[in-house]
């Protein structure tokens, strides 16, 4: 298990380097982001874009070893980003200074992207104070009410991913309000419904609870004052979020209170893709960055 994002960064910087397609490169923040990474040592960078304005903002931030691929728009980059990626010329595919709209069109394109028959979703991971290994979350940014086939595919893609990282039979927490399957409660039932899955081998392997309170899942003593016997409690690896309200609110929660790292990468594609916004600072970047680049390795 990784204890913080140092330690994906040198897993990284052993494994790689990793190519990453930048779409839409012309953004002077992202390529520093890049550029850092390329200098940690762990990626390669293939920029798609207009090749002037990359070789100038390059130049500014002192870079000078990418490849260029020339495109006039954002759509065009978009599409050649996806090409490269799906192509196995990428190893990564990274949102540079594009709408997400278009970028995601170029991703989810039937005949051109890098669909993969799967649920597309967001994989959240946190480096918390005062909690002794990185949490992986999903999904707190793309589905907003999964039901119980589509949590199954999320878990799916998230223990895949941890897969990839070297990361085997981690311990899940279905959240939920309690640890009682309530029908009125739709949460409980799904919780319970994605252990089932893994108990009959529907699921990849892993150690899963649910449905399993917040209080539960991170401590023992609350696991004991309940009377529940837990193989997670106080110590989990992956939360699996009952909608994206929960989600985006715990993630938030984190960062604002607790001064926490984080990192996100869209999974259910070919490849994993980068999505990111301009507000990310650049340590989430890289961050994000060397996430994917593990997430990215073949089982």
């Amino acid at each position: 298990m990784y204890k913080n994002f140092e330690q994906i960064m040198q897993e990284a910087v052993k494994t790689g380097p990793y190519k990453v397609c930048v779409a839409a490169a012309g953004d002077k923040e992202v390529l520093k982001a890049v550029k850092a990474a390329q200098d940690l040592g762990f990626i390669e960078p293939v920029l798609v874009g207009v090749e002037e304005t990359i070789h100038t903002y390059a130049k500014e931030i002192g870079m000078d070893q990418y490849q260029v691929h020339h495109v006039e728009t954002p759509e065009e980059a978009a599409k050649k980003a996806v090409d490269i990626v799906g192509s196995g010329e990428g190893d990564i595919l990274m949102k540079g200074l594009v709408n997400t709209s278009v970028y995601m069109r170029a991703v989810l394109n039937k005949e051109t992207g890098l669909r993969a028959g799967q649920l597309i979703s967001m994989m959240a991971v946190y480096e918390i104070p005062g909690y002794h290994k990185l949490l992986y979350a999903t999904d707190s940014g793309i589905n907003t009410a999964p039901n119980l086939k589509e949590k199954a595919v999320i878990l799916e893609s998230a223990l895949g991913a941890m897969k990839s990282m070297g990361i085997e039979n981690p311990k899940v927490a279905a959240l939920a309000a309690n640890e009682m399957v309530n029908p009125k409660m739709q949460a409980t039932v799904d919780a319970q419904g994605l252990v089932n899955a893994v108990e009959v081998g529907l699921l990849p392997k892993c150690v899963i609870e649910g449905p399993i309170a917040f209080d539960v899942a991170f401590s023992n003593e609350a696991a004991e004052h309940k009377g529940i016997q837990s193989q997670v409690a106080g110590d989990v690896d992956l939360l699996v979020f009952p909608n994206i309200e929960t989600g985006n609110v715990l993630g938030k929660s984190w960062l604002h209170f607790n001064n926490a790292k984080w990192a996100g990468i869209v999974l259910g594609a070919s490849k994993p893709i980068i999505l990111g916004s301009r507000s990310d600072t650049a340590d989430i970047k890289i961050n994000s960055i060397a996430l994917a680049c593990l997430a990215s390795r073949e089982d």
